[in-house]
């Protein structure tokens, strides 16, 4: 299976793009915009379908979006002047990847846990509990392990959340998004590649949907 990796560096210039990138729904914006550049009328949830994972950078010259699918996407379905898009495929990466590898690993996710019935009635705790700290820390750490990685390095800067409603209308727009955000940037020995590779394309934690759970990497110099 291959897997794509795009970059779309949004115009200042573009309404829309803005728009996508403004306020704390950011995350529920872009991922209707994601998919917009995939096929109609797949059978289930479609970012499940296409494999799509997306994280949002700030860099020098502005913002960017990183999009990762297991198909192709078509960036002409996106407004015209929305910005500038370059698609490129991860299959000589992932081939190269092996045990023993030290790589860089960035990843935004959605560090949390989830408390026992008991726990949650003994102290109040809601469902699921968003991490920070060193406790966000050592769920990078436990997930990273689980991903095939050695984590070597770690630096964790917490994010904006991700709020908003699922929709503006109709049943779903009673539905409330919230997902904390950490970036964790780092490096880390590849113990199992096949895993690895695995994680790379479904993603990890929580939020897929909404901009969380991209794991990148790329061998260190």
């Amino acid at each position: 299976m291959t897997l794509w990796l795009t970059r779309i560096v949004p115009s200042p210039r573009s309404r829309e793009a803005q728009r996508d990138l403004a306020g704390s729904d950011q995350g529920i914006r872009l991922h209707r915009r994601m998919l917009l550049m995939f096929p109609d009328g797949v059978e289930g949830p479609p970012r499940a379908a296409f494999g799509v994972l997306f994280r949002t950078e700030e860099s020098r010259p502005g913002p960017r979006i990183l999009l990762q699918s297991h198909t192709q996407p078509d960036a002409s379905r996106l407004p015209g002047d929305y910005g500038s898009v370059e698609t490129r495929s991860l299959d000589t990466l992932l081939s190269k990847l092996h045990k023993g590898m030290v790589v860089n690993y960035r990843c935004v996710a959605n560090p949390v846990r989830k408390p026992g019935a008991a726990s949650r009635e003994a102290y109040g705790l809601p469902p699921v509990v968003a991490l920070s700290g060193n406790a966000a820390v050592e769920w990078w750490e436990r997930q990273s392990s689980a991903a095939g990685l050695e984590a070597l390095h770690i630096d964790a800067e917490p994010l904006p959340a991700v709020r908003g409603r699922q929709r503006t209308s109709g049943p779903a727009a009673e539905r409330r998004i919230q997902h904390a955000r950490t970036q964790f940037d780092g490096s880390a020995r590849v113990v199992d590649a096949e895993l690895l590779r695995e994680k790379l394309a479904t993603g990890i934690g929580r939020g897929k949907a909404y901009g969380c759970g991209l794991l990148s990497v790329a061998p260190t110099r």
